[in-house]
């Protein structure tokens, strides 16, 4: 079990960008990304479309069609996309939405918020270029 969880289609656009990161300048399709992330077709055509919408991949279709950065992997932020699926990304310090044990100040209160904070400087700090090499170097490992 892990604490951190993410909704399925912010792990597919982060995953998304990483693959596109790691083939600059190629055309990926959409069939080639499903197929890397294991990942269902119709849901990452969905992600897909919301991050052309955002300005983040540009499409091209036809017979040789596929997927492209709309920008240099290493001038994305982690936290951009996220923000984009997710919304804003919250430091708040309560694991729930609306408190329900009446007291002020969580036990955990401090640790989480740190927690979250570290997070959050962490998906700003690290760009796609990263991502990007670090996936392409696992795929090339997962090859020999």
């Amino acid at each position: 079990m892990t604490a951190l969880k993410i909704s399925e289609a912010a792990t597919l656009a982060i995953h998304t960008m990483a693959v596109l990161g790691a083939n600059p300048g190629k055309t990926v399709s959409a069939a080639e990304i499903a197929e890397t992330l294991k990942a269902s077709r119709d849901h990452l055509a969905k992600v897909l479309q919301r991050l052309v919408r955002g300005g983040f991949v540009e499409s091209a279709r036809g017979p040789q069609g596929g997927f492209t950065l709309a920008r240099p992997a290493d001038g994305v932020a982690l936290l951009e996309v996220y923000e984009y699926i997710e919304g804003p990304f919250a430091t708040r310090n309560c694991l729930l939405d609306e408190r329900i044990c009446g007291i002020d100040k969580c036990a955990m209160g401090e640790q989480l918020f740190d927690a979250n904070a570290k997070l959050k400087k962490f998906l700003s700090e690290t760009t796609f270029g990263v991502l990007a090499e670090s996936f392409a170097e696992n795929v090339k490992n997962t090859e020999e």
